[in-house]
């Protein structure tokens, strides 16, 4: 007896572990459902005297066994699970209705109003199983299923695990990306999603922060108490803290927690002190803000190479770990971070060393964000222009003949 439309179809997942599960047809239907199935651990049976090269492979591997040749009367005896797909209606239907007289439950592929189960559209996402029947409608299914696994995995939708099980602490250096919080990644953001305790930069994508469910800690890490010069010490100590009294802590961090980030810093802390730490790299400011505004760091025939350098530093400062005379000479981009305050002397720098006054210079403000602002000048100017415009932190400064390419010129 076929499923009447007016009722709808009874959700349940399916143990098939170990039980013998058939599937008449080795087409597409039987290529885009097997993988499930094995999976599952069923113990299948394929009948089909063809199959797909994918399906053979499967057969070849063990994971399946192929009786090469049309469906017979009695294949599905000692079933608990039959999937018919394949290109004969004939034999699609033979075999629906010995399904019915054993009653095994049946998914066709050719008949949906005549089959006894609907394969639901699956996915997944960390441990969680998202089945979605829409009735007869296949592809509202999929989209569904889609919307679902994507914000699980991005983090916008939670699913949190239950409290009260065994935790092991822990901390996650995320980098947060340039600015937008669309830019961290699948991984960072389903992190921030279970976090207990978020320990955020103040470059870090501050619009996340919104999204985080009441209970969760956010910590600003320029606000952690500290002397002088004892800025990391003191979140190195807040980090071993929170992880030590079995929180699940995010270190929330602008761009990538290892450019310029000191990411190591805190990671050789925690190792120190035994606690486990992930690294889930971000999107660099020195690349992508760039590339918002317009501005490619390498270009065929203009650039082949691209270079970052911290601006924290003055070029005549004895703590300064660059080469300035070396950056001067070379044909390629230079990206500046952290480097607004000290440009003027950054560009003297350059020029004396031979660089040509003439360079194109760009510096991008608050780049991929709402607030983002370009400003254009020449290593001969740019000192004057960032005061006339009054350009302030954290801003990315490009240096070459790619500015000229961009949407500024």
């Amino acid at each position: 007896m076929a499923q009447h439309a007016d009722h709808p179809a009874y959700p349940v997942g399916l143990r098939l572990s170990g039980r013998r599960v058939v599937v008449v047809g080795g087409g597409q239907v039987a290529q885009r459902r097997l993988p499930s199935l094995i999976a599952a651990g069923a113990d299948i049976v394929l009948v089909s005297p063809a199959a797909k090269p994918s399906v053979e492979a499967m057969a070849d591997a063990g994971e399946i066994r192929w009786e090469r040749r049309p469906y017979q009367e009695g294949d599905l005896e000692g079933a608990w699970y039959a999937l018919v797909a394949s290109s004969d209606p004939d034999a699609n239907r033979t075999a629906s209705a010995e399904a019915e007289r054993a009653r095994v439950w049946c998914v066709r592929s050719d008949d949906a109003e005549a089959a006894t189960a609907w394969t639901p559209a699956t996915g997944r996402s960390e441990g969680v199983t998202v089945a979605v029947l829409t009735g007869r409608d296949p592809r509202r299914s999929a989209a569904v299923r889609d919307a679902i696994v994507e914000r699980l995995g991005e983090g916008t939708l939670a699913a949190p695990h239950h409290r009260t099980r065994t935790r092991t602490p822990g901390v996650a250096l995320v980098g947060g990306g340039p600015g937008d919080p669309d830019l961290i990644t699948v991984r960072g953001r389903r992190l921030l999603a279970e976090a207990d305790v978020v320990i955020a930069d103040r470059l870090g994508p501050r619009d996340l922060l919104a999204e985080l469910p009441p209970h969760v800690e956010v910590i600003d890490a320029a606000k952690i108490p500290y002397g002088r010069f004892m800025a990391q010490e003191a979140i190195n100590a807040a980090l071993i803290e929170h992880a030590k009294a079995g929180k699940a802590v995010v270190r929330l961090k602008g761009g990538d927690p290892f450019v310029f980030g000191r990411g190591m810093e805190e990671a050789h802390a925690l190792a120190a002190a035994g606690i486990p730490c992930t690294v889930v790299p971000g999107i660099s400011s020195s690349i992508s803000v760039p590339g918002a505004a317009g501005i490619p760091v390498t270009h065929r025939g203009v650039a082949h190479e691209f270079t970052v350098v911290s601006g924290h530093v003055a070029p005549d400062d004895e703590r300064s770990l660059v080469d300035w005379a070396a950056l001067a000479r070379l044909r390629g981009t230079l990206v500046l971070l952290m480097a607004v305050d000290k440009i003027g002397a950054i560009a003297q720098a350059l020029v004396t060393h031979g660089r040509p006054p003439e360079t194109p210079v760009a510096l991008v403000q608050e780049g991929t964000t709402a607030a983002q602002r370009r400003v254009d000048a020449t290593l001969a100017t740019v000192g004057e222009v960032v005061r006339a415009e009054e350009v302030r932190p954290p801003a990315v400064i490009v240096i070459g003949d790619v500015v000229a390419l961009g949407d500024g010129r």
